[in-house]
This record gives structure tokens, sequence and C-alpha cells, in this order.
């Protein structure tokens, strides 16, 4: 090595940010049980919550991509559970769905999950029993899958976003399967925690021109965030754990329908004792939720624009023309326009709908349909447009596959598992048809799907 060759690598090392791939980090077993969590000021008593491994959110999941996840889930709770694996593209039988993929995990109980890992990027896992209650109780948890060769980023942040619907004893309500939930916006929370602690608190220290990757998770029943940024500058990376082909600089604006995953990689520009905020937007107002306290320099000034993150091998929708379209038509809920459906093999009126606890339906049947909404042959492009007939917004999410809005000039949007579609709207989404197995589709409303949103595809 010559001295100049040496005096530039060593300019390098002082310039890359220390920020590495972790080591895996999966426990034996992930044990889901009751707990309790200071979610409130400290004022008031600690919640009773239900949780994977006492922690809200639950226990944070890395593992490296390409690696085996093996973990045994272990039901200490009163009810029967099970752990869906969001966003993964997954082995069917590790798909954790009650009567589709597996039976109920008893009280008791246990399953072993054990499944690789194709995708790099920001994932989660939750309950997928009576979800619109264990999920409000807190039983969620980020999963991480880490790139082989990571960003050069200083740190690597999780911002874990939840609304929770507490009483004046800082409990959470019990009022589970409202009607007036199920038929309107979904649980909508009065108390809003980033990573289990409460809006007024929940803090980081950084400094000034550090650069960090933020990984934002809105778990939430049913709150579509709207964010924003004030004190940090940069780029959106990845949506729903799928790196972007072309990072976008950050708008004024972040909008996340419940499930939905941000990756940022973004500069701290405030001034050593100041601060910055990620704020929700709120009838016009900027309400922070969550400081970033500027506590002195990194460097003197920004590091240049990031690359892209490394794609994954995700199969590129080609024969698109050629692909036949399937409607899924979303009717019900108040205000809606549904009349009548079938449930469980009857036509039954709107009043009699509503007795059953069913008042959403998709193209006319209310809940899980006998049959799929489509057969797929394996690696067949799929196209299917969703079609909106509600007064209501609805976050869609898709099992074992990502796919991407089509829009009316052919371009195709970025991958994503779930997609918001607003009251009134129509969308076209498509994918190839690469995982076999039966696949759940759904409203991430968690309330809307217990109450009729939810069908199937079956890939051969």
């Amino acid at each position: 090595m010559t001295r100049r060759q040496f005096l530039l690598s060593s300019a390098v090392a002082l310039m890359t940010p220390y920020y590495r791939a972790r080591a895996a980090q999966i426990p034996k077993i992930l044990r889901a049980s009751k707990a309790k969590a200071q979610l409130a000021p400290a004022e008031y008593a600690k919640t009773d919550v239900w949780a994977f491994g006492e922690t809200i959110p639950g226990t944070t999941l890395r593992i490296k991509q390409g690696e085996t996840l093996s973990t045994r889930f272990q039901n200490d709770l009163p009810e029967a559970s099970s752990v869906h694996w969001h966003g993964i593209r997954i082995d069917n039988k590790m798909d954790g769905v009650p009567g589709m993929t597996q039976e109920l995990v008893q009280p008791k109980a246990s399953f072993d999950y054990e499944f690789v890992v194709p995708d790099a990027g920001t994932y989660w896992y939750h309950s997928h029993n009576r979800s619109w209650e264990q999920m409000a109780k807190g039983l969620y948890g980020p999963l991480i899958v880490e790139e082989h060769n990571p960003p050069a980023v200083d740190r690597d942040e999780l911002l874990v976003l939840d609304d929770w619907r507490l009483g004046d004893d800082a409990q959470i309500s019990g009022n589970f399967g409202s009607m007036m939930d199920h038929s309107h916006g979904g649980r909508l929370g009065n108390w809003l925690t980033v990573n289990g602690v409460g809006m007024n608190e929940a803090s980081l220290q950084v400094k000034a021109f550090e650069r960090l990757r933020l990984r934002l998770i809105n778990v939430a029943n049913a709150h579509v965030f709207n964010l924003s940024l004030q004190g940090l500058k940069g780029w959106i990376v990845a949506l729903d754990g799928q790196p972007l082909e072309q990072i976008q600089a950050l708008g004024s604006n972040i909008v996340m329908a419940p499930a939905q995953r941000v990756d940022l990689i973004v500069d701290v520009v405030e001034k050593p004792g100041s601060m910055g905020q990620l704020n929700v937007i709120s009838r016009g107002k900027q309400v922070p939720i969550f400081r970033f306290q500027v506590t002195g320099d990194q460097r003197e000034k920004a590091m240049a624009q990031p690359r892209a993150l490394p794609a994954n091998d995700i199969p590129a929708i080609t024969n698109l023309d050629k692909a036949p379209i399937t409607e899924l038509i979303m009717e019900g809920g108040a205000m809606g326009r549904m009349r009548s459906a079938t449930y469980k093999g009857k036509e039954l009126t709107t009043r009699e709908l509503v007795q059953e606890g069913m008042v959403w339906s998709f193209n006319g049947v209310a809940g899980m349909t006998d049959k799929p909404l489509l057969k797929a042959k394996r690696n067949e492009t799929v196209r299917i447009r969703l079609i909106n007939n509600t007064a209501w917004p609805h976050g869609m999410h898709l099992h074992g596959h990502h796919f991407r809005q089509i829009h009316e000039n052919g371009k195709q949007g970025p991958l994503r598992d779930t997609i918001l579609i607003n009251r009134s709207e129509q969308m076209e989404i498509a994918f190839v048809a690469d995982n076999p197995g039966d696949w759940l589709i759904h409203c991430h409303m968690l309330e809307h799907q217990a109450s009729g949103m939810k069908t199937w595809i079956q890939v051969e």
C-alpha cells in the first residue's frame, strides 16, 4: 500500500459510521403472557397488557437475511392465540392464520415456528386470533431482517407507533367488539405511544449531523398516522420492508396505514441544545409525539446522499396485459351502500348482518369465503382491482406476497404488502404468485376484518 492509498483509506475509515449489522437475536422461546407497562405518565399506575416477552412493544427479533428463524411460541395467556409474521414471504404452514395454515395454540400450549427469512427489511409479528382485541392489548413486536451490507448510518433506530384507548385509571378500555368501532373507522385510541412510551416522554438523544436510519412501524388497530419530521432531513428508502429503486426526498408529511412500515435515512440538522421532533398532524396542527434531543456534534456537515438499499429478490411483474383482472368490491359500514350480503351461505339483510356482528362484505360475502377470491398457477401474474364502495378508508393486506399498485398510465408503484385505499376510491394491484399455498387478504383495520372484510387466494 502506498502512502497515498493509506491516507485515503484512513480518511474513509474516519468518515464511515459505526453501525454494522447486528448478530441474530432470536429467543428460543417467544412467550406471550400478561404483563404491566408504563404507558401513561409516571403519576399513573402501570397498565395491564398482554405482551411478547413482557415488554411493549414485544421482544425485538433481529436476524440476517437468508437465515432460518426458529422459535417456540409459548402461550401463557388465558386465551388461544397464534403468531403471524407480517410481510415475510414465508412457508405457508408458518403463516400463523388459525383455521387456514395452523390450529390455534391453546393456553399453556406451544407451537414451533421455523422458516427462512428471504428478504431484508423492516417487518413485525403479531397475534392473528381475535387480533382486534389481542393486538389492542399489546400482542405485537418488531422483526428486523438485516442486510448483508447495511447502509452507512451512525445508528439504526426503531419507532413503533401505537394508539391506546385508556380509561382515567390508565387501564385499557374493555369495550372490545363495539359495533360503533366495527361499523365506522375501527377502534381508535386516546393515547399515543412510541416504543411503548407516552407522547409526552418519548425521546432519543442525538448529535448534530448524525445520520440515522429510522424504522417506523404502525401497529395500531385502525389509526392512520399522518406524520411530519422537524429538525431532521433525509429520504424514504424502503416501504413495507422493500427498498425503493430510487430513494425519495422527505416531503412535508408521511402517511402510514395500520401495518405499514417506512424506512428513513435522515440527518439531524438542528444545533446542539435544540430539539427535533416527530409530529402527528391532527386537524391542521403538528403535535409532537417523539423528540430528538441534540446534545452535541457528530460531524461538521451532512454526509452525501445515500445510495438505494439493495433490492430483494422479488419477481418482476411481466405479461401484465395478458393477466385477467379480478375485482374485489368493498361494501358496508356506516353510511354504506350495502343492503344485504351472504353470510355462512345465507342471504341476510343489513339488520340481520348487524345481529351477527357482520357489517362489511367483499363481493357480496361477509366474513371468510368458502371459495378463494382467485386461483393462480405458480409464477402467474395476478391482477386485482380494489373497489372501495364504502365511506371509510381500508388498509388492505395480502399475506405471503408483495404487490405493486398499477397506475392508469401503466406505471408500477413501489412494492408493498399493505396499501391504503380511501373512501370511494379504486385502484389496481398486481404481483407474481410465486409462493404456493392459501393466503389471506383482508383489511388491516382490525375491526373491519373481524366484521366481514376478509377472503383468500390460492396459489398452486
